[in-house]
């Protein structure tokens, strides 16, 4: 899959671009726009995301600016699909964080983990290193720097990293880079929100079967109840209503 050909797999819906692109795809298309130092934005959509870039502008601009979108959710992938459009797989974000480690170790590409708390973002590097022995980890920082951005911009541009994860969540992590992208000094940004949390251990991820039912946002409330129930239902909602609508009523 070339750069030409990411073009060719984008679809439009819910008023959102994407790309109906499979995890190998996704991978070799990066590593070829990497090797040819093209710039590259991305970001991958879930059915949260989707719902709240109906209201935000800011957010929506952010994820229209990436190069590549990825579809991560079975929510979004179903969804999809239900609405006519070709759809090959999910491309659970963690899992293209592992894909793009591996990658970038065989091809000698310095990366940089930006995100979560010292503890984690530490853990996460020794971690990666560890699964990919010949990994160049550029540097790392944690994610609490909103008061001195440059600062931490700066570390990031004079790192020599080529990929740079910014473990955050959204919509902070979609804006951040798409204010900042034209300093960052690398050639790949990728938002990969709680991540690290999953990689250093302090957040359990569903198991496979869950992974592939899309039943993970039931695993979600399962371990915080009191919290996520109320916001899944809400989100849930909306969605279908927004399917059905873009399914039935939407001008051909």
């Amino acid at each position: 899959m070339n750069n030409e050909n990411v073009a060719k797999e984008n679809i439009l819906f819910l008023g959102s671009k994407m790309h109906a692109c499979n995890m190998t795809d996704t991978v070799f298309a990066i590593e070829e726009r990497i090797i040819l130092k093209e710039f590259t934005q991305h970001c991958v959509v879930n059915v949260a995301k989707l719902i709240n870039m109906q209201t935000d502008n800011i957010l929506k601009e952010s994820v229209e600016s990436c190069d590549i979108v990825n579809i991560d959710g079975m929510g979004v992938v179903w969804g999809a699909r239900f609405c006519g459009h070709k759809v090959p797989e999910r491309v659970a974000g963690v899992d293209l964080f592992h894909r793009l480690l591996a990658m970038s170790s065989d091809n000698q590409f310095p990366v940089f983990l930006l995100g979560a708390t010292d503890d984690v973002v530490s853990l996460t590097a020794k971690k990666v290193k560890e699964q990919n022995p010949d990994l160049i980890i550029a540097g790392f920082h944690n994610g609490y720097f909103w008061d001195d951005e440059q600062l931490v911009i700066d570390k990031i541009r004079n790192s020599g990293a080529r990929l740079l994860f910014v473990a955050i969540t959204s919509p902070k992590k979609e804006n951040f880079i798409n204010r900042w992208k034209e300093q960052l000094g690398v050639d790949f940004v990728m938002g990969v929100g709680g991540t690290f949390d999953v990689v250093a251990g302090k957040v359990k991820r569903a198991p496979i079967w869950m992974q592939n039912a899309g039943l993970e946002w039931l695993y979600r409330v399962m371990q915080e109840p009191g919290r996520m129930w109320k916001r899944y239902l809400i989100t849930n909602s909306k969605y279908l209503m927004l399917l059905l609508k873009e399914r039935f009523f939407k001008k051909t």
